[in-house]
């Protein structure tokens, strides 16, 4: 299910947390990793390692055989992709956990995604509110994850 089928609730824009399925695997837009992109995240960072700045280290001492993009991108990426979704647009409360695992490159021209499944929703002692976790991977053109994400977010209740 897209953010585009979510069914119709109230006035709030995002999702509170009964609305997400868990087991469901919800999906964002594509978007295509840029040259801009990394050296961008190079500015903002500070984090200017050859693997992700120069081709020359990249071909020839890299394991990759190529320059990569930062591995933090990924994480912060998805975090925006979540966003456009529409399903958290005022209804998270605050972002309390993240792991993440990085069992391949991101690269300068991956087409990625989202997919996020919830595996918990329940909610906490103060009405009006709850905790989602999720398994959220960011997922390259050729179907291969690129980074695995476990979240907890605490998320608007209606009860």
């Amino acid at each position: 299910m897209t953010a585009a089928g979510r069914k119709e609730r109230d006035s709030m824009a995002g999702w509170y947390l009964e609305d997400f399925e868990i087991g469901t695997t919800y999906k964002s837009i594509a978007r295509t990793i840029t040259e801009c992109d990394v050296v961008n995240f190079a500015g903002l960072s500070g984090d200017f390692n050859p693997l992700h700045m120069d081709d020359e280290y990249g071909r020839n001492v890299s394991i990759f055989k190529k320059r990569v993009a930062h591995g933090m991108l990924g994480p912060v990426l998805m975090t925006g992709m979540s966003n456009q979704t529409g399903m958290f647009e005022g209804t998270t409360i605050a972002f309390l956990d993240l792991s993440i695992k990085y069992p391949a490159p991101l690269e300068i021209g991956d087409t990625v995604h989202l997919e996020m499944t919830p595996t918990e929703a329940r909610h906490t002692s103060k009405p009006g509110r709850g905790i989602l976790k999720l398994d959220a991977n960011l997922v390259n053109q050729e179907g291969k994850v690129i980074t695995e994400c476990k979240w907890t977010l605490m998320q608007m209740a209606r009860e």
